[in-house]
């Protein structure tokens, strides 16, 4: 079942249950994805990518961890608490997510081949690890593992 199906699967099921949250989760999903397929249209691609969908979803869990962190700082708990819930749906449309021991071990390997040794080093070593775990961990955590990694 590709994603655009199991997300028009849920959100009937969200209506039935009248479970609020994740109904509106879920449509603003499906919007974006219908907006990135029409988007698409005009250079000959008719539905997005395993790929392309896993960014789109990935670019979805950013905008709402960036969201709670933003209302957290203004005291508006109750804002950030929504923002959690939505972060928490759009996460069992996304890969599962690698464990820290797991991430740190790829970063090292990742290290290793670009012969990575100084903190000038970070970029080159980041943009090898966003194309090797896209969708698999967030770039923030990604970003520390490799700064303490590299300013050692």
């Amino acid at each position: 079942m590709s994603l655009k199906d199991r997300i028009g699967e849920d959100i009937k099921a969200a209506m039935k249950i009248q479970d609020k949250i994740r109904l509106e989760t879920v449509r603003s999903i499906k919007k974006v994805i219908l907006e990135k397929e029409i988007a698409l249209r005009p250079q000959g691609q008719e539905s997005l990518s395993t790929q392309q969908e896993i960014e789109l979803l990935s670019q979805q869990a950013k905008q709402r961890r960036d969201s709670i962190e933003q209302y957290q700082n203004a005291g508006r708990d109750d804002l950030a608490q929504k923002e959690a819930q939505e972060l928490a749906i759009i996460q069992t449309y996304l890969p599962q997510q690698i464990s820290d021991d797991e991430l740190e071990k790829i970063i090292t390997e990742i290290i290793g081949i670009v012969g990575a040794n100084s903190p000038k080093d970070i970029g080159k070593v980041m943009s090898n690890c966003i194309k090797q775990l896209k969708g698999q961990a967030d770039g923030k955590r990604i970003e520390q593992i490799v700064k303490a990694k590299l300013s050692i």
